[in-house]
């Protein structure tokens, strides 16, 4: 079986709300592939309908070129994982894999070594329903690995996993890519997946905005811009401005990462604005070309998808 997942033209209403408009990207095998995009742009439907678990009004989805609900022992071809809360809390974990794998013709051996992949060895016999959020995590991943398919797809797998437990799925997701698995993860952390995707489909309003290479991504947006570290601030934008420049703090992943004397210079090149300053006596200590974040590329792309939108920072509290 061809490990790839196939999307072509998925088109979905729900009512007077288009759900999917033309849905359309390929994930071949051999890297992880991360698709992203707001909240309501399309990815939990695109996912169920790859599943067989919604029917798309126009369009298809293949999982190694067939429909999904055509498969044999499905789980031999295809991995998921679009809900850790999908079990029965009464059962074990253990006793959840094993009614999973006599399902597909599998053994208990198979349970009990995915069971040791994940690391729920220890707490496999426990009830599944007292299991904390990350605990079910690495249960449906197990799961999704039980019949070792070529074809994996996660929806958020960092939710609710500690820092060894991200440190874990990052390397287990590089791993089963390695192995020339097309691997498929739904993630809004940017983080996460600049550190594990080759792939990004970034999706927008039911429609592919982006189908390309992260290395790619974030060298289209760093392009031209050059980082610029100063005690002053103001003074340093007000000389660049008046030079035609386009000047804004630097964004930062993180409340904690941002610092007040980082500017992000774009319309510039490095040594202009060095003789700028200098010549305006406007101290500062660095100035280097920029490479931007995923996040800052991902925020780009989709600035006009976003359905929600929260006031920017501060203008709450006017």
């Amino acid at each position: 079986m061809e490990a790839t997942i196939a999307v072509n033209g998925l088109r979905k209403r729900y009512g007077r709300t288009t759900a999917l408009d033309g849905m359309t990207f390929t994930v071949t095998p051999g890297h992880v592939t991360g698709f992203v995009g707001p909240n309501g742009s399309g990815k939990s439907t695109t996912m169920r309908v790859v599943l067989g678990l919604d029917a798309a009004d126009e369009g298809d989805a293949l999982v190694g070129g067939r429909p999904y609900r055509s498969l044999r022992e499905p789980l031999r071809h295809v991995g998921a994982l679009l809900d850790a809360g999908a079990l029965q809390p009464g059962r074990s974990g253990r006793d959840h894999l094993l009614w999973l794998a006599h399902s597909q013709g599998l053994g208990a051996r198979r349970v009990d070594r995915v069971l040791g992949l994940v690391g729920l060895e220890t707490a496999a016999r426990r009830r599944a329903g007292g299991y904390s959020l990350g605990m079910r995590q690495r249960l449906g991943i197990a799961a999704a690995l039980l019949a070792d398919p070529p074809i994996l797809m996660l929806d958020e797998p960092v939710n609710g996993l500690d820092p060894e437990g991200i440190v874990w799925i990052r390397g287990l997701l590089r791993s089963l890519a390695a192995e020339g698995r097309a691997v498929l993860v739904s993630s809004h952390l940017m983080s996460e997946l600049q550190d594990t995707a080759g792939h990004l489909v970034v999706v927008g309003r039911g429609r592919v905005v982006a189908d390309t290479g992260v290395a790619e991504l974030i060298a289209a947006a760093s392009r031209g811009r050059v980082t610029l570290r100063t005690p002053a601030q103001a003074a340093a934008m007000e000389v660049l401005a008046r030079a035609g420049a386009t000047v804004a703090a630097t964004v930062a992943a993180t409340v904690a990462a941002a610092d007040p004397r980082t500017l992000t210079v774009s319309g510039l090149p490095a040594d202009r604005i060095v003789a700028l300053l200098t010549a305006s006596g406007v101290p500062f200590s660095e100035v280097a070309a920029h490479r931007a974040t995923l996040e800052e590329a991902y925020m780009e792309l989709t600035r006009d998808a976003v359905e929600f939108r929260a006031p920017a920072t501060g203008e709450a509290a006017r």
